[in-house]
């Protein structure tokens, strides 16, 4: 099952969202080419959203090539989706990674209340730390 997490306060529109973190999951191996999605109702359902929005997303998706829909099957991560999606981002899979992580670090800091400058500021202790005189 995908774990998609929605933001309705990002002002990121919820099918540009959904359709972002599919895409990062292709990039990641997360999944891969013919792994099957959720359909677009149990999809709604997890999501409480419209189904709609997940039609949208899903649409937009299949036209980049990097879903595609069989009919009376379901929807499934195209053929070489991960691969698509690497040369139109013109970066490796490392920075897709990176962008995941930072996502992630955001959501966190905005649960704990913390502002811009205060997790900049761990963060680049963090790096300090970790990277010593690398960077």
């Amino acid at each position: 099952m995908l774990h998609l997490q929605l933001d309705t306060s990002s002002g990121v529109p919820i099918y540009r969202q959904l359709m972002d973190q599919i895409r990062r999951y292709v990039l990641l191996g997360a999944l891969s080419e013919g792994d099957q999605l959720p359909s677009i109702r149990a999809l709604a359902e997890q999501l409480r959203v419209n189904p709609s929005t997940v039609v949208k997303a899903y649409t937009e998706l299949e036209h980049a090539g990097i879903i595609e829909r069989q009919h009376g099957r379901g929807v499934f991560v195209g053929p070489g989706a991960a691969k698509l999606l690497d040369s139109s981002r013109g970066e490796p899979q490392a920075a897709a990674a990176l962008d995941e992580a930072a996502d992630q670090l955001a959501l966190r800091a905005r649960e704990l209340g913390m502002d811009p400058p205060t997790v900049r500021a761990a963060v680049e202790a963090a790096m300090a730390r970790i990277m010593g005189g690398e960077g």
